[in-house]
């Protein structure tokens, strides 16, 4: 897979290009439906796949104040659009003049002058353009005109549960992580760089943790969690908090997880967490030894739940 920065002086032909458009933050099911329908159309044409994507959120540009917390950062979407097996990723850096561009101008100047597309495939709910005003319809007639098809991939749900972005962000921000997963198609995942703490796990409860930097926007509501740790290509379970250590009345969101049959140091290092499952609130405890005997307990149930 190539990854292209910038889309305004693209200067590369692409063999029959076959063409997705849109954000695909957390590439979520449907985001791999539409990625597998690319790839099948472009085998069959000897063509490109190629994922036309966005860098910022463009509601991070448009209205910051209702932009999301994302569920994948810059690299984790190339990394997973790259797992899809697209041949280009076209990341186009949205910024204020871009978002001002009209419908037709960004079809014509950018899909069909700059990429010169054959194909495209779009999710129904798709819109473009200056004030979001070109849909799948308006695609459509553009293509007539311009001489590309265009094919709308209908959403698919899981369960009966529409798959989407907002959805998936919905359910983390609920803790229900396990919900999430199944839209996800993979458990839900963030990356953070280990920080002095304030050393409490080893040294009052007996249970070191890692504190975590997080490099991720989107957290899981308050608890503590089942988790997988990745460490330098290794996996290892883990207990994962989330919260303000209300024990301690820390005021500040702190992020913690004890990694299971791990010895070593790990700060500074960078740790890949996959939520599993929520297992309860946080707890006020009037003594330190009731946390140090809950964490205890905590730890037993991860074991369960991860077969450890």
């Amino acid at each position: 897979m190539k990854i292209i920065e910038g889309i305004e002086n693209l200067a590369q032909k692409f063999r029959h290009p076959v063409l997705t458009i849109g954000n695909f933050d957390g590439v979520h099911l449907g985001h791999q439906e539409i990625f597998r329908l690319l790839k099948e159309r472009a085998k069959e044409k000897n063509g490109t796949s190629i994922v036309l994507t966005f860098e910022p959120h463009p509601l991070r540009v448009i209205a910051p104040e209702r932009a999301p917390k994302l569920l994948s950062t810059f690299t984790d979407k190339a990394n997973l659009i790259n797992a899809s097996g697209i041949d280009i990723i076209i990341f186009a850096n949205f910024t204020a003049g871009f978002a001002h561009i009209r419908a037709e101008d960004f079809v014509r100047d950018f899909l069909v002058n700059a990429i010169r597309v054959k194909e495209i495939f779009i999710g129904s709910n798709y819109h473009f353009g200056r004030g979001r005003k070109g849909d799948a319809g308006y695609l459509k007639e553009l293509g007539r005109e311009y001489g590309f098809t265009v094919t709308i991939v209908n959403e698919i749900t899981i369960n009966d549960v529409p798959v989407s972005s907002s959805k998936i962000r919905t359910l983390i921000a609920k803790g229900k992580v396990d919900e999430a997963s199944e839209l996800l198609g993979r458990n839900y995942s963030m990356e953070g760089i280990v920080i002095e703490g304030a050393k409490r796990g080893k040294s009052l409860l007996n249970t070191p943790t890692a504190n975590i930097s997080a490099l991720n926007d989107l957290f899981p509501k308050d608890g503590v969690y089942a988790v997988t740790v990745e460490i330098n290509g290794k996996t290892y379970g883990g207990a994962a908090n989330i919260g303000y250590n209300p024990t301690f009345n820390v005021k500040k969101l702190s992020f913690e997880v004890h990694v299971l049959d791990f010895e070593g140091n790990l700060l500074g290092k960078i740790l890949k967490i996959k939520f599993i499952k929520r297992l309860r609130d946080e707890i006020k405890f009037t003594r330190i030894e009731d946390l140090a005997a809950q964490m205890q307990k905590d730890i037993q149930t991860v074991r369960k739940i991860l077969s450890l």
